[in-house]
């Protein structure tokens, strides 16, 4: 049984007057958000030979904007970044593959390299041409990967937390925490779970969003939206390293690259995340304090603070 509510076909479905968003508004005005009314939409579309949902926040014709979040998370992780960009860009927040309510992959590919084709293909099929793409964690690393890939669609980069440096130790804590929180008999114990793991959030801000991010199955059990079946390797040239861009790779990057990182990340350290700014033609640094990893769910103002100038500027 599916927790939240999302488009059961390929037609749009308004959330605006669903009881999610009118929750979603009241954590904005908790947490001090500015938002207003703004058009949103939950949608489907088929393409790579599977089923992909995502967030349509805003308008056609203002300047589009992409999120990919991050591993064992969803589109919805980006909704009050959404709710507040959505009166001044046309922001599409994707659910990739074997994450939220997008499908399952068949052959278990959840490379890197998979994920950036992906998000090339949603890019041809909403005929967005240029836009802007921000990326967390794994979403970071995909986003990366289009942009090498595809440097003419990419207008403006913008990775949370992600690098070619990343702490070990801070990674194996992640996996730990994603191994131990796949399967519960009650949903209040995945809360508190994660209310340990995440010291930044309130417990209300995790019971609004945790319907997002977990399922009920057939036997009653709750179960983690994200497919934990078997992963196939990055192959080709990327074998060698895992899913992981280089310093190298990213010398002649030609957009401008926001680096935003969090002040306790343990995944990003400050050294690490300056060396990658160092070696961008047009990179910059901003850390965000009271958070660690999830910058823009730890601390959603401060991420905002960073992202909105650079997002408007003119790029040099």
């Amino acid at each position: 049984m599916h927790l939240n509510e999302f488009a059961d076909s390929t037609d749009p479905l308004d959330m605006t007057t669903s009881e999610e968003f009118a929750s979603l508004k009241q954590s904005a005005s908790d947490l001090g958000i500015p938002h207003g009314d703004v058009a949103y939409r939950s949608r489907n579309l088929v393409m790579r030979h599977q089923r992909f949902h995502f967030l349509d926040w805003g308008e056609p014709g203002l300047p589009p904007l992409l999120f990919l979040h991050g591993s064992n998370q969803s589109a919805h992780s980006f909704d009050l970044v959404s709710l507040h960009l959505a009166d001044r860009f046309h922001v599409h927040a994707l659910d990739q593959r074997g994450h939220g309510d997008s499908e399952w992959c068949r052959d278990s590919d959840y490379s890197s390299e998979a994920m950036g084709l992906d998000a090339a293909a949603f890019i041809d099929a909403m005929g967005l041409d240029q836009l802007i793409v921000v990326g967390h964690s794994m979403g970071g690393q995909n986003a990366m990967r289009l942009a090498l890939q595809h440097p003419e669609r990419v207008t403006k980069l913008v990775l949370v937390d992600i690098g070619p440096e990343l702490s070990e130790a801070g990674a194996s804590s992640i996996r730990r925490f994603v191994t131990e929180t796949r399967e519960f008999d009650d949903i209040d114990h995945f809360v508190t779970r994660v209310q340990e793991y995440d010291p930044y959030r309130s417990r209300e801000h995790i019971e609004r969003t945790v319907k997002y991010n977990m399922i009920q199955r057939a036997d009653g059990k709750f179960i983690s939206k994200h497919d934990h079946g078997p992963r196939l390797k990055a192959t080709g040239e990327h074998r060698a390293r895992g899913d992981r861009f280089t310093l190298d790779e990213v010398r002649h990057l030609p957009m401008p690259l926001l680096v935003i990182r969090g002040a306790d990340s343990n995944i990003l350290t400050a050294d690490a995340a300056q060396r990658f700014v160092d070696a961008v033609p047009n990179g910059r640094l901003v850390t965000v304090d009271e958070c660690g990893h999830n910058v823009h769910g730890q601390n959603t103002l401060g991420f905002i603070a960073s992202l909105v100038p650079f997002l408007l500027s003119d790029g040099n």
